[in-house]
């Protein structure tokens, strides 16, 4: 778990990359880090590459965002989503919530990443997707529980992508890697094709090998 500076320097960093690599657009998506206090969640409706460390959202474990108070910086809408997944999964240190463009594309067809490449152990596995859910709501945050169990990355339909890590930029990079397979698939689809799929058994072979070269937690 991040002290809170070293949270806040992390979520910018991992914020204005993703905004440079247009996984993010228009303002879009959200980053978060698990904090001692709770988190720190990226902002409501400031563009990333204006974003400043002390515009970032603290949120506590029990209590609700106070929504800007103030006149402060309101939290993320999607906020009840990272409380939710940080309250059900021990093992996520970061978030984020992308609408990457070819993640999302897939997302809005309601399919899933199948297992047709290896690095999707990077993943945890086939990458699910979840029914739709208002943007905001309680009910997408549940969406998102369920879709990420055994998972580090999940499908939100009509929506994006949520990732998960020890670390935002852990959690960037599976975010990433999503939406490159997710590219990579619907190139295939276009082409008339379905790939291959790898078995149970070599996806537990490749996720030993990642673990092995640090490349997935333990």
């Amino acid at each position: 778990m991040m002290p809170a500076d070293d949270a806040r320097a992390a979520i910018l960093h991992v914020a204005r990359a993703l905004d440079a690599a247009g996984l993010v657009p228009n303002k879009s998506g959200n980053v978060s880090c698990r904090t001692p206090a709770g988190m720190l969640i990226t902002p409501s409706g400031v563009p990333y590459r204006q974003l400043e460390p002390a515009a970032l959202v603290e949120i506590g474990e029990r209590a609700p965002p106070t929504e800007g108070g103030a006149g402060g910086p309101r939290p993320s809408s999607e906020w009840r989503m990272h409380a939710a997944i940080y309250a059900r999964r021990p093992d996520a240190g970061a978030i984020v919530h992308t609408h990457s463009p070819r993640a999302t594309a897939l997302a809005c067809t309601g399919r899933g990443l199948p297992p047709f490449h290896y690095m999707i152990a990077l993943a945890g596995g086939a990458v699910r997707c979840m029914p739709y859910e208002t943007f905001g709501s309680e009910a997408l945050a549940a969406a998102a529980v369920r879709g990420l169990w055994r998972r580090r990355a999940v499908l939100l339909a009509n929506h994006g992508v949520v990732a998960v890590g020890p670390t935002p930029a852990r959690a960037m990079a599976v975010a990433v890697e999503v939406e490159n397979l997710a590219g990579q698939y619907l190139d295939l689809l276009a082409a008339g094709l379905e790939p291959a799929r790898l078995a149970d058994a070599e996806l537990d072979v490749v996720t030993g090998k990642f673990a092995d070269y640090g490349r997935l937690d333990p």
